[in-house]
């Protein structure tokens, strides 16, 4: 009863896994998607679970069948209820295996979800979501844990590298191949060539970084679940904490080193690579053994995530490729090289004992399951882009799928950009040290407009860095200023920044944040407020700011009805 216990509280933490993926996801591609990826990432599980139950199940677990191919379907959990509860001699109750395969085979479906995002019709993917939890999951997990021919083999796939991440890997990439990228991925010349590859950042790292911890939490179940005893899964737990971490930390250098600042997407993808490549193997490394598959897994998130893009031309907005499908392939092999004999599995590697026996198997094991998902996926997919199924419509993807799928304006409707957080900081006096060596006429040009005749006032407009607007703020107030309007605003000017890199595509900031102050003045001389503005903003680097000024013909006060000079007054 304790070790059932532990399974169903593993099966429980492998479900929360969902509200992981749902983050990554949400949190690495763009807001105006985040309501359908979240509808998604629900749906895929209850589909799965509705398909799953009718058929999915029985052909994953059911009495072998056609030379260990599938299992037997049968009906037995709506039809021999009391049955499938019962408590057995040895082993667990068939509900508790139920729910435990059940939680896995909905992460194999909502892997695909992260790169075909953005892009799909909802209704493609509940679609072949239910497909891949009614038929491609459950016959190929069937070969490894149902008792089928790769059992027999001594095939080893403790918790999934092969029969989840890599089909559900492979699924991702085919589906993203055939779909085809976002509208403005890449730029291509009159003959097709791509001439240009722009980077599409996600909207929240926050978000995704929630789910990156959230999936790490969950992957404690997800590999220690089926463990027996407390010496198994205490090595279970330690080489699943050891796996991601070494990953991270050779992510980190790798990108450091490549693009001059470590990549924050990378390394949380590099957490998810560490652990999808221990999970076959997480039972039969040692700590060392982790520590190499989490070095391997590092490097080889990055390799593939920009092959993909940069070469092959493969949108794939999560990485869900280069963690899912090139680390759940290099996790399956790498228990035939790093499997230790005095690991709880007692499996022998080909490092430690000089025996190919595990890594043939391995091989054999990762090549079929590979095809059979390959092929599968690949006719599926065809298939729906044929009738026209499977992407959502130019206008629709461009406006946001919340809207065209799910009528829904917006996931965020109540948020906004904030600048009074900036108005917080500072301590009264000029907060940025003049460092560059821009002169101030550059680093803060001041234009005049065109004005009404009968000029009366003076408005000054200030666009400038938002991490001034203590500085103006106070600076403004000894002058005199008692009013003036703030807004956040977007937008650049010749100078574009410097150029950064998301997942190793150079990103050209279009756009950067900004905020405008609007000052009218007629009291105070406008040369007085122009001057203290300059000094307050300036830093001597160029994009410090933009000074306008224009003539303003009147002035209300709407409460009162004054007009001119008294308008402007404090009550």
């Amino acid at each position: 009863m304790t070790v059932e216990f532990w399974f169903l509280i593993g099966a429980a933490l492998v479900f929360w896994m969902q509200a992981g993926f749902a983050m990554v996801e949400t949190g690495f591609t763009r807001s105006k998607n985040a309501g359908n990826i979240i509808m998604k990432n629900l749906m895929d599980f209850c589909i799965g679970t509705v398909v799953f139950s009718l058929l999915g199940y029985t052909l994953m677990m059911g009495e072998d069948a056609f030379f260990g191919l599938i299992g037997k379907p049968n009906l037995d959990l709506f039809t021999h209820f009391k049955e499938f509860i019962s408590s057995p001699k040895e082993g667990y109750t068939d509900a508790s295996y139920f729910v435990f395969n059940l939680v896995f085979c909905a992460t194999t479906a909502t892997i695909v979800s992260g790169s075909m995002a953005e892009r799909t019709k909802f209704s493609a993917y509940c679609v072949y979501s239910a497909v891949i939890s009614l038929v491609i999951y459950p016959i190929e997990a069937h070969w490894i844990w149902g008792g089928g021919w790769l059992s027999g083999l001594g095939f080893h796939d403790y918790a999934g590298s092969c029969a989840i991440h890599m089909v559900g890997g492979i699924a991702a990439l085919i589906g993203a191949s055939v779909l085809g990228p976002r509208i403005g991925k890449y730029v291509r010349d009159k003959n097709g060539k791509v001439v240009k590859i722009n980077a599409i950042p996600g909207h929240s790292i926050p978000l995704g970084a929630l789910g990156v911890f959230i999936l790490w939490l969950g992957w404690y179940g997800f590999n220690g679940a089926a463990a027996t005893s407390a010496s198994e899964l205490s090595a279970i737990f330690l080489t699943t904490t050891i796996a991601p971490s070494v990953a991270t930390c050779t992510t980190l250098i790798y990108t450091w080193i490549k693009n001059g600042k470590p990549d924050v997407s990378m390394c949380l993808n590099a957490s998810l690579a560490g652990l999808v490549a221990v999970t076959a193997g997480c039972d039969a490394f040692d700590a060392l053994g982790a520590g190499a598959v989490g070095i391997v897994a590092g490097v080889l998130v990055v390799l593939v995530v920009e092959v993909l893009d940069l070469k092959l031309h493969i949108d794939d907005p999560v990485g869900a490729v280069g963690v899912h499908c090139a680390n759940g392939i290099w996790g399956t092999v790498a228990v035939g090289l790093f499997a230790n004999p005095d690991a709880p599995a007692g499996l022998s590697g080909l490092f430690y004992t000089g025996s190919f026996t595990l890594l043939g198997s391995q091989l054999i094991g990762f090549a079929s399951v590979a095809a059979w998902a390959a092929v599968t996926m690949f006719l599926f997919f065809k298939l729906l882009k044929k009738i026209d199924f499977l992407r959502a419509e130019p206008a629709d993807e461009l406006a946001g799928l919340d809207l065209s799928e799910h009528g829904l304006p917006s996931a965020y409707a109540d948020f906004m950009p904030a600048v009074d957080k900036y108005a917080e900081f500072g301590t009264g006096e000029q907060i940025t040290a003049v460092t560059g060596t821009t002169p101030v006429a550059e680093a803060v040009p001041v234009k005049r407009e065109a004005s009404f005749d009968g000029h009366k006032f003076t408005k000054v407009e200030i666009v400038f860095k938002e991490e001034k607007l203590y500085a103006l703020k106070d600076a403004m107030s000894k002058l005199g200023i008692t009013g003036m309007t703030v807004s956040h605003v977007m937008g650049y000017g010749m100078q574009k920044g410097h150029t950064e890199f998301y997942r190793g595509v150079a990103v050209e900031t279009d756009l950067r944040p900004k905020v405008q102050v609007d000052i009218v003045v007629s009291a105070i001389p406008v040369r007085d407020v122009i001057e203290t503005a300059k000094k307050a903003l300036y830093t001597g680097h160029i994009g410090d700011g933009k000074i306008f000024v224009y003539d303003v013909e009147n002035v209300v006060k709407v409460r009162t009805g004054e007009e001119g000079y008294d308008a402007l007054q404090s009550d």
